[in-house]
């Protein structure tokens, strides 16, 4: 797609790479947040892809924001990026302000540290190496969070773990990050975005239709009392049945007939332990 972001599919799901590991290892620029933004778009666009990975070059998933990048902005040397130029809805890291209608799972290894916190953050699950390692590195150098860090971090692991990694910036490796709830999926090193693929590829077998509708269901319950949260998951429930009664119809006289029982999928797939 670009010399800083790569973009491949493999079947439904789109594996979206952070290419800049020999040059600022995986960090973040205004115009590569554009592109990875704009790749995040064309993957939420195509109708044949359901499921995307995102993942970093050489062994890093993101070190964060680039800072050289943004010191020679400030001194003059590099030209920064006109609002114009800026697509609705993206940040300094790309994707962080938007909410995409489809799932994305970070493939970690190596840092996921500052911004590539955030980002990873960002993603709707983790599968990250043991070796791995998460942080806010940014405390080092008096950087505040501010791409949802604050707010994803602490809503996945909870105040007191959020604290303390934002408060003493230490690093948290892939192992500790599993026990606390930050990653879903643990792999030796070298196999995360093997894995994270696999993920992908078993969520993208499910009818997609209802899938995204608990997953639209659970990302806006956060700011609705209890009541009104059980009101929108069954108005997001209901247009699926609206939008689509025929897929509705099928997998009910599917249950009828037995498909997806015994850890099968509808059309008889034999479904992994993922």
């Amino acid at each position: 797609m670009s010399d800083n972001i790569c973009f491949e599919t493999d079947g439904a799901v789109a594996i979206i790479t952070i290419d800049r590991f020999d040059e600022a290892r995986n960090a973040i620029s205004i115009p590569v947040g554009i592109e990875l933004y704009e790749a995040l778009r064309r993957f939420e666009r195509d109708e044949a892809l359901s499921v995307a990975v995102l993942t970093g070059d050489g062994g890093v998933f993101c070190a964060g924001f680039d800072l050289k990048y943004y010191a020679r902005i400030r001194s003059g040397e590099a030209r920064g990026v006109a609002a114009s130029e800026v697509p609705d809805g993206c940040h300094s890291m790309g994707p962080t302000r938007i909410v995409l209608d489809k799932p994305v799972i970070a493939a970690i290894e190596g840092y996921a540290v500052a911004g590539g916190l955030e980002l990873a953050c960002w993603c709707d699950m983790r599968v990250a190496a043991r070796d791995a390692a998460f942080g806010v590195y940014c405390r080092r150098w008096g950087m505040p969070l501010a791409d949802g860090g604050t707010v994803r971090l602490t809503r996945i692991v909870g105040q007191g773990h959020a604290l303390d990694m934002i408060l003493t910036g230490r690093g948290v490796s892939g192992d500790e990050a599993k026990q606390m709830g930050l990653v879903q999926r643990l792999t030796e090193p070298g196999k995360a975005l093997e894995e994270a693929v696999a993920l992908a590829q078993h969520i993208a077998a499910f009818p997609q239709g209802a899938l995204r509708c608990d997953r639209r269901s659970t990302l806006e319950q956060w700011c609705l009392p209890e009541l009104d949260a059980v009101t929108n998951e069954v108005r997001l429930a209901m247009s699926v049945y609206e939008t689509d009664p025929i897929a509705h119809e099928q997998g009910v006289q599917g249950f009828v007939e037995g498909d997806g029982r015994h850890g099968r999928l509808a059309d008889g797939t034999e479904m992994s332990e993922l």
